[in-house]
């Protein structure tokens, strides 16, 4: 073996995007060969195949794609909404409990566990103020 083999290479994608959430960005990936947006962090382009992934960072604002409850046992339930970023790029996420609707503007904000912040924040969407 040489040191060749060894070669230091890019951590992998939730490596990356774990330590780009820890600096307070939310992060998403572009492919430089089509110009698409991708989300969840993958190590190829799900649009053309091409490893020219780069990272950006989102400005966290969408639309509300779609919504629904989901009930719980114990509690009220919470909305679950899918966003389309402006970015181009669709997240699940969670309302901050106000009803948001369809076509409605949102931010992303970032919530993490205060007992456990080492797991991956919840992304919360709040209504765009006007």
């Amino acid at each position: 073996m040489s040191a060749a083999d060894f070669a230091v290479h890019e951590p992998a994608p939730w490596a990356t995007y774990r330590r780009m959430l820890a600096d307070g960005r939310f992060p998403y990936q572009r492919c430089a060969a089509c110009a698409q947006a991708v989300f969840y962090p993958r190590v190829l382009c799900p649009h053309c195949g091409s490893v020219a992934l780069e990272w950006s960072t989102s400005a966290g604002e969408g639309t509300v794609y779609s919504q629904t409850f989901m009930a719980e046992r114990d509690g009220d339930g919470r909305q679950v909404l899918l966003v389309d970023m402006a970015e181009g790029y669709r997240i699940m996420g969670s309302a901050s409990g106000r009803e948001l609707a369809i076509g409605d503007s949102v931010t992303l904000r970032l919530v993490s566990h205060p007992d456990r912040p080492e797991e991956e924040p919840q992304y919360v969407f709040d209504r765009k103020a006007v």
